[in-house]
């Protein structure tokens, strides 16, 4: 087989072609077409669809994501789809705004240009771009780096910095036991000045412009990198909405930027940042929030009668997301309001974005 087949998307009418051994999903990148995405591996269901017309062969994936019984009734995960002929899909869910605002997936050369350590386990690193990036505020790129060892590590990575800053980019790193690239980071295997490729941008967790109702964002560990990016992009824009920004840690020692944020919050009176903290419990020089960040949230949107109003950005662990979803449920928050980026764990045990 050679040559390119074409993919038409239903019902939003949109075509594309795909090449000879590329995957559906990585031609709409390419092309500039953002469709619902998330582990882009196979492992997660955000990009599943129905096969209306046309053959396609898949790659390796989980059946958590595409079960035999969906399978069988013409489900794929575009992620993983080969095209062998033209073909037709119908999108199970689309954002119109995603795909308005789409930009063409592309890769940059770069190099390490700071790296700083913000708590015992959190990273910043700092990259310098030989050309400028376009972004949306909370998107993420695949990051690829050749360790003094000669060992190639690639891990996706959400942008901290406001796309305003598109050629020194900063990103806020977890460091996690078995992490090959935060370990390399500590070891020194990784350094400043080294070379890195990046793939990008990618993610539909980006901030929203011209919406109603208070921002709400809630971020935990490294879910910071992408809340931060919104925040400040949001601040930056002029717009006026009340923001309520939760995050949650485990100690006062996992808390960083805290001057940072001081500072927003007295120069934006609409600006609420409320930290929630798990393992408190003999620490009586806390006198914030205690317990599990989307309990507080619970009490906080319960107290504030939001009812669905405004708009939910949550990056952060799985377990944290998969805790707040039903909460915003049951605060009447509706699927297109709630913006979700969850930080997976690789199976080589570095966290993702």
């Amino acid at each position: 087989m050679s040559g390119a087949h074409t993919v038409r998307l239903e019902p939003v009418g949109v075509e594309f072609e795909v090449e000879t051994g590329e995957t559906v999903l990585n031609a709409a990148f390419r092309q500039g077409i953002a469709l619902p995405h998330g582990c882009k591996e196979g492992q997660c269901s955000a990009c599943k669809c129905i096969l209306n017309e046309g053959e396609v062969d898949m790659l390796k994936y989980s059946t958590f994501a595409l079960n035999d019984m969906e399978k069988d009734s013409g489900h794929i995960l575009l992620c993983r789809a080969i095209a062998y002929s033209d073909m037709q899909v119908e999108l199970l869910n689309y954002d119109e705004e995603l795909l308005a605002k789409a930009i063409a997936v592309k890769t940059f050369q770069g190099r390490i240009a700071a790296i700083e350590h913000l708590t015992h386990d959190i990273r910043g690193i700092q990259i310098d771009l030989s050309t400028p990036i376009k972004f949306w505020a909370g998107q993420y790129v695949d990051i690829t780096v050749t360790t003094e060892k000669g060992e190639t590590i690639t891990r996706s990575f959400s942008m901290a910095n406001t796309p305003d800053e598109a050629q020194r980019l900063s990103f806020i790193i977890k460091k996690y036991p078995e992490g090959k690239f935060s370990g390399e980071l500590d070891s020194g295997g990784i350094k400043v000045g080294a070379d890195v490729k990046l793939v990008g941008p990618y993610g539909a967790c980006f901030r929203r412009e011209n919406r109603h109702g208070p921002m709400i964002l809630v971020g935990a560990g490294s879910g910071m990198s992408p809340v931060w990016s919104i925040l400040n992009d949001h601040l930056n824009s002029g717009e006026q909405r009340p923001v309520y920004f939760f995050y949650g840690a485990r100690t006062q020692q996992d808390l960083f930027y805290l001057d940072r944020i001081a500072a927003l919050v007295e120069k934006h009176p609409d600006l609420n940042f409320i930290p929630v903290l798990s393992h408190v419990n003999g620490d009586a020089s806390w006198d914030g929030e205690r317990g599990f960040v989307h309990e507080r949230a619970d009490a906080k949107l319960k107290e504030l009668a939001v009812d669905g109003q405004g708009d939910v950005y949550a990056c952060g662990p799985p377990p944290m997301i998969d805790a707040l979803q039903p909460v915003l449920f049951m605060n009447g928050f509706e699927n297109e309001r709630i913006f979700f980026d969850r930080f997976t764990t690789s199976s080589a045990g570095s966290a993702g974005h």
